[in-house]
């Protein structure tokens, strides 16, 4: 079997200064089909010392490097990508000689992940493989740095998913990460959109919290942390009655609904991830996880992050997003159905793209409603105290209040996820401990 041709390229150090990307090795004309693709085969903290610089090792050449093991166990056929860049791959075949490939775990815009076996370590990993996409690639490039860069400075892995390795091939970045649990969102579906216990949602919030302080303090902000870039370490539950719907038999098997068995949690994607700088105004994060200040276009930095927070423990303790739109001006409008009316001091700071919201120096609602429909879905909303109060039965003032600082419309107001975590909702239940 003709051996499969490895390629294999520097990765920038990264430093905290924004600036233009260096020319990295994918930028250098496509290589031939017969040249399968690009691997690296080791591990994360030396992949950067991988330079194009002629360097040799016991089974390598300075011309061409051949991963060990291809003509034993063999490469799949090449295939084209589907129409949209997705790598075709079938159950069973291998990823490389070191991953065989056990089941699809999932699909996004960036491309699928796969479980597979890694027979050099001898575990299941979940390998991300990106879309043949050059944007798609660059934003796997930048994770990887970030990846990098925060398990230097978490090394025991408690805070963010652990990168084993990555590599290129035929033209897909493929990045190798631990194999956790289901999303929160996963969770949340699979339980019919059933809330979480007060007791879980508090230590998954800290869990959160903690991950979010550890990234700002290395000045990075994640920019689309949702349910589902949160994943549960554990795919395990039990089963718990749920006393919120009493009315139905306990022979219904609507009448127990499930709990995670742990409450550890891990954060991914960090593809958008991004240094803080000035010029930071363009849209980041999932349309229900977006802060005030993106859709006015007034700027953003760690803050944003923190509004995150607060809408995903939000819905936790509810079991459905806060805000369901599509909409700019809906989801403002929803915002002060919920919080109040926005601040004149932010409505006066919005250029020309967020002033097509406003109307006589307020917002432009409900006069600028595109439907009856999106009128109804504003007004059903009620104020955050009262959305909690239906949910939880203790520790309610507490949290309504850590919210109330975690979701306040100004940022530079705003909780930092470091004062968060002294707030009474986390401390008060460690006293009673």
């Amino acid at each position: 079997m003709e051996m499969e041709r490895v390629t294999e390229f520097p990765l920038a150090h990264l430093d905290r200064r924004p600036r233009k990307r260096a020319r990295l090795g994918w930028d250098v004309p496509e290589v031939p089909k017969a040249q399968v693709g690009i691997f690296c085969e080791q591990e994360v903290g030396n992949v950067a010392s991988y330079a194009c610089s002629g360097a040799t090792s016991d089974h390598t050449t300075s011309s061409s490097l051949f991963v060990k093991g291809v003509d034993r166990n063999g490469s799949p056929p090449w295939r084209e990508d589907d129409k949209d860049g997705h790598y075709m791959f079938a159950l069973g075949e291998n990823l490389t000689s070191r991953y065989k490939i056990h089941s699809k775990m999932g699909e996004g815009t960036f491309g699928q992940v796969l479980e597979c076996w890694d027979r050099e370590r001898k575990e299941m990993v979940a390998i991300k493989i990106v879309r043949g996409i050059k944007k798609y690639r660059d934003a796997a490039m930048i994770e990887i740095e970030v990846l990098q860069q925060l398990g230097k400075h978490d090394k025991s892995g408690n805070h963010c998913v652990q990168i084993r390795n990555w590599f290129d091939y035929r033209n897909h970045i493929c990045i190798v990460f631990e194999k956790l649990g289901p999303s929160l969102y996963d969770f949340l579906r699979k339980n019919n959109y059933r809330s979480f216990p007060i007791d879980l949602v508090r230590e998954i919030g800290r869990q959160l919290l903690e991950c979010v302080s550890f990234m700002h303090d290395l000045r990075l902000i994640h920019t689309d942390l949702k349910p589902e870039n949160i994943l549960l370490l554990s795919p395990d539950y039990v089963k718990v009655p749920d006393y919120k719907g009493s009315s139905r038999s306990p022979r219904d098997s609507s009448y127990f609904k499930r709990v995670p068995k742990s409450s550890v949690i891990k954060v991914i994607d960090f593809g958008s991830t991004t240094y803080e700088r000035q010029d930071l105004n363009y849209i980041i994060s999932t349309r229900h996880y977006r802060a005030p200040e993106v859709i006015l276009g007034l700027g953003w930095s760690f803050p944003c992050d923190v509004w995150s927070v607060g809408c995903i423990i939000v819905e936790l303790c509810t079991g459905e997003a806060l805000f369901q739109t599509h909409e700019n001006l809906e989801h403002l409008a929803m915002m002060e159905r919920v919080f109040g009316p926005l601040p004149q001091h932010m409505l006066k700071k919005v250029d020309r793209h967020g002033a097509k919201y406003l109307r006589r120096g307020r917002l432009d609602w409900p006069e600028g409603a595109t439907s009856r429909e999106s009128l109804k879905a504003v007004l059903k909303l009620p104020r955050l105290q009262n959305l909690i109060m239906q949910h939880v039965d203790h520790s309610a003032g507490d949290l309504i209040h850590l919210l109330q600082g975690l979701l306040r419309y100004d940022p530079s107001d705003r909780l930092t996820a470091r004062e968060a975590l002294r707030h009474p909702f986390f401390t008060r239940d460690r006293m009673r401990r």
